[in-house]
């Protein structure tokens, strides 16, 4: 009987360090996420190559408004977070620390990082960018804290109006292309190969960076090719 209790004490004290490993695991993805996607979409404003469909709209508003992309990404987010009142969707952690996250690392990189000089760096400078994009992707959402709230809007309006998510998806990110370039936002071949890389490399990054469960020790990954780009900053 001593020995049994014994057993069962020392299956929960273990059942418990492994829950709290993977909750400190969780959340190191999640910041560590964060910051890498704001440095990573900071390689690609440096590029000048182009830019991710969203950025190409925080870069536009930067040109206008004389405010930092970072500043302007935070503004944006929080004010696409409040559309998700209506919507009746629910933030997380990971929502409300994207919105705080990812533009303070932005800036903080494009405060350090100088201009491209050459077309070779340019070059570098943008297939870094998307990959460690797709990296900081699988490290954020294989934390499993929350959307981002972009995200959230295009989830929110597939649920709303029946639209497919690939068509909410398609007419929210031409929208913010288009309004971005209009406004002086950077659209070129960095753009195109993002939209058709970074649904791949997520799918490869959710894989490599999935915590395992703490209820039966499986590891949960995606299954499936994710619907382009997962994360929006």
């Amino acid at each position: 009987m001593h020995r049994s209790t014994f057993t069962t004490g020392r299956y929960v004290l273990s059942s418990h360090s492994a829950r709290d490993g993977h909750l400190a695991r969780r959340l190191f993805q999640l910041y560590a996420g964060l910051a890498l996607y704001g440095a990573s979409s900071a390689l690609l404003v440096r590029s000048g190559l182009g830019l991710e469909p969203w950025n190409v709209l925080h870069q536009g508003l930067s040109e206008r408004t004389g405010l930092s992309m970072g500043v302007v990404l935070t503004l944006v987010g929080a004010a696409v977070l409040l559309l998700w009142i209506p919507l009746r969707q629910r933030p997380g952690l990971g929502t409300v620390s994207n919105v705080l996250v990812i533009g303070a690392a932005m800036d903080a990189t494009l405060a350090v990082l100088p201009d491209a000089d050459g077309m070779a760096v340019r070059v570098a400078l943008m297939a870094a960018g998307i990959v460690l994009n797709g990296a900081a992707t699988g490290l954020y959402i294989a934390a499993r804290f929350g959307a981002g709230p972009r995200d959230g809007l295009m989830t929110g309006l597939h649920r709303r109006t029946g639209v497919s998510i690939r068509l909410v998806r398609t007419a929210l990110e031409i929208t913010v292309v288009a309004t971005g370039f209009v406004l002086g936002g950077t659209v070129g071949v960095g753009t195109v190969l993002y939209a058709v890389t970074i649904g791949p490399l997520a799918q490869l990054f959710l894989r490599v960076f999935a915590v395992p469960s703490t209820s039966d020790g499986s590891t949960v990954v995606a299954t499936g090719r994710p619907r382009r780009a997962i994360l929006r900053p």
